[in-house]
């Protein structure tokens, strides 16, 4: 079984990839209510009536690794709601030569899964659309509260949902890198 994972770099420092991933709201969603930047702070996520879901940060080292704990989720799409509950979200952050490295791992999804398709579809254009671009220039992408304009990547999930074929974005369920 392999985990989804996607790596990306980005032209800042380590430190302030660290701060970009723990502001949730600034690049996955305005919707997301409770704390997300400290050890054992929970939040929620919410996007529309498609996905719900609760998690536990976990753990923080900053410029070096953010860690999340899925406690609760529903998905519309699917039928085994347990899919996502009890699975790890790891952000691995490295220095490069000119700025940063994620290596992010999404432990427990795996291809296996019936929502496989959608969340790494929908993963890799929040890791490699909205959040690098919130690293880099200070403005992501996040899913707007209420009724707004979707983000694309939302759209390609909402079309695999529907059944069309698959795009090539945030696939890297081999562990190979993406840009």
């Amino acid at each position: 079984m392999l985990d989804f994972t996607a790596t990306f770099a980005v032209e800042r420092t380590p430190l302030e990839t660290f701060e970009a991933i723990t502001n949730v709201r600034g690049w996955w969603s305005k919707e997301v209510e409770g704390v997300t930047d400290q050890v054992g702070g929970e939040f929620n996520y919410h996007y529309q009536d498609v996905h719900h879901c609760r998690i536990r940060v976990t753990e923080l080292v900053p410029g070096r690794k953010v860690a999340w704990l899925v406690l609760d989720n529903y998905f519309n799409f699917i039928q085994d709601q347990a899919e996502w509950k009890d699975t790890r979200v790891v952000f691995e952050i490295s220095e490069i030569e000119g700025g940063a490295e994620v290596h992010f791992t999404h432990v427990g999804l795996v291809p296996q899964y019936e929502c496989f398709e959608v969340c790494s579809n929908a993963w890799g254009g929040y890791l490699g659309g909205s959040l690098r671009n919130l690293i880099n220039t200070g403005e992501g992408q996040p899913n707007l509260k209420g009724i707004g304009n979707t983000p694309t990547h939302q759209h390609m999930a909402a079309e695999l949902r529907g059944g069309s074929s698959r795009p090539a974005i945030g696939r890297a369920d081999t562990g190979e890198e993406k840009d």
